[in-house]
C-alpha cells in the first residue's frame, strides 16, 4: 500500500471501540498510568546483521542483531495480552522499529512487517480490553537500527524527512494518540562498542538538542504529547533542566535496588534524577523492571519512592519495561513482568 491508498482508507479505520465488559477497570487503575512496554519490533540494538553475527555468539547477542524478519511471536502475545489488562494496567507502549510497514517509506519493512489495517486492527483488540495504545520508535542513536541505511546519516536533510514522514504514518495509523514515545536513551559511545556495534555515531552537545527539539516538534505539532527515556539527565543535569520542554513527559528508569546504595555511585545518580525531574516541574511515569533477575521488588520500591519523591499532579503513573522479547524463550520473564506489576497495582487500592 503507498501513502495515497493508506490515506484513503484510515477514515474507516477509525471506528469507535467497544470495551468488553469482561475486562473490568480496577479501581486503582483509574486516574493512574499502569502502562506495560512491549517489543513488536526487536532492531532497536546492535546494527550487526544477524547472518553475519559471530558463530559463537550467545542468545541473548543475537536477539538484539538486525535481522532481516520479524521475529515476534504472536500466539504469545494473544496469550500474554489480556493478561495485562485483568491484572490491571490500562496502558500498552509498543516498540515498534522495522515491524509495521510505513507507507511513507515501505523500504524500512522486513520480512513479515505488519501492514497498516493489521496494526489497526490489532490497536482495536487492544483497546476492547480497556488497554490505551501508545506507539514508540526509538530515534537515539543506539537504538535507531531499525531505520537501516538512513541511521548512517545522522542530522542530515534526508534523516529529517524520513523520520517526520515515519512520524506522520505511525500518527495517523494510530489515530493520534496521546503520547508517542520518541525513546531517545542511551546515547552514548560506551553503549556502542566494538563488540556490539560496527559503527559508533552519536550526537552530543547543542546537536543532541538539537534534533532533539526537532522531534518533541514533530510530535507536537500533530497534536501529541512526547515521551521520552530520561537518562540524559544523569550526565547532564543542568543543561537538562534548563532546555529540557516541560510538555515532554519524563520516564527515568532504574531496575536495582533501592536500599543500601552506596552514596555517589552511579546508582545514586539514577535514583535521584526522580528527584532532580520533580524539582524541575515535569511530569513523570517512573519504570521499573524484572530485568535485574536478583531484584524482583524493583518495582514496588519504585513506586514506594517516587510516591514521596514525586507531587500527585505531577506523578502521571508508573511502567513495566521488562525488556523482555515477545518469543517464547523469554516467555517466563514477560509473563512474570505482568505479575509482578499487577501485585503492585492490587496494592494500591
Amino acid at each position: 500500500m503507498n501513502r495515497r491508498e493508506f490515506i484513503g482508507t484510515i477514515a474507516g479505520a477509525a471506528a469507535t471501540t467497544v470495551i468488553d465488559p469482561a475486562f473490568a477497570v480496577s479501581p486503582a487503575n483509574k486516574g493512574t498510568m499502569w502502562a506495560f512496554l512491549v517489543h513488536f519490533g526487536f532492531n532497536n540494538w546492535y546494527d550487526t546483521p544477524l547472518d553475519e553475527a559471530p558463530k559463537d555468539a550467545k542468545p541473548h547477542y543475537l536477539t538484539r542483531c538486525m535481522a532481516d524478519h520479524v521475529r515476534f511471536d504472536e500466539e504469545l502475545w494473544k496469550e500474554v495480552s489480556p493478561q495485562l489488562s485483568k491484572a490491571g494496567i490500562n496502558i500498552v507502549i509498543i516498540d515498534l522499529g522495522e515491524f509495521m510497514k510505513f507507507p511513507s517509506h515501505p523500504e524500512l519493512a522486513v520480512k513479515g512487517s505488519w501492514e497498516p489495517e493489521k496494526m489497526q486492527a490489532e490497536k482495536k483488540r487492544l483497546e476492547a480490553m480497556g488497554l490505551e495504545v501508545i506507539p514508540k520508535l526509538n530515534f537515539s542513536a543506539t537504538h535507531d537500527s531499525w531505520l537501516k541505511d538512513y541511521q548512517r546519516m545522522l542530522s542530515t536533510q534526508k534523516y529529517y524527512q524520513v523520520c517526520s514522514d515515519v512520524i506522520r504514518d505511525t500518527i495517523e495509523i494510530f489515530g493520534t494518540p496521546r503520547y508517542f514515545h520518541l525513546g531517545y536513551d542511551e546515547e552514548t559511545a560506551g553503549h556502542q562498542s566494538a563488540e556490539r556495534y560496527r559503527m559508533c555515531i552519536i550526537r552530543q552537545g547543542d546537536l543532541w538538542w538539537r534534533d532533539f527539539l526537532w522531534f518533541v516538534k514533530q510530535v507536537e505539532d500533530k497534536g501529541v504529547r512526547p515521551w521520552i527515556w530520561s537518562d540524559y539527565i544523569w550526565g547532564h543535569k543542568d543543561e537538562f533542566l534548563k532546555r529540557m520542554p516541560r510538555s515532554v513527559l519524563q520516564s527515568n528508569w532504574y531496575y536495582h535496588g533501592f536500599k543500601d546504595v552506596k552514596p555517589g555511585s552511579a546508582r545514586e545518580t539514577y535514583i535521584k534524577a526522580y528527584d532532580w525531574l520533580e524539582a524541575g516541574g515535569f511530569d513523570q511515569v517512573p519504570t521499573g523492571s524484572n530485568w535485574d533477575r536478583n531484584c524482583p521488588q524493583n518495582m514496588q520500591e519504585t513506586i514506594e519512592y517516587c510516591k514521596k519523591a514525586v507531587a500527585p499532579e505531577r506523578l502521571k503513573g508508573f511502567m513495566m519495561a521488562s525488556w523482555a522479547r515477545t518469543q517464547r524463550s523469554d516467555e517466563a520473564v514477560l509473563k512474570e513482568s505482568v505479575d509482578i506489576i499487577g501485585k503492585c497495582i492490587s496494592a494500591q487500592s
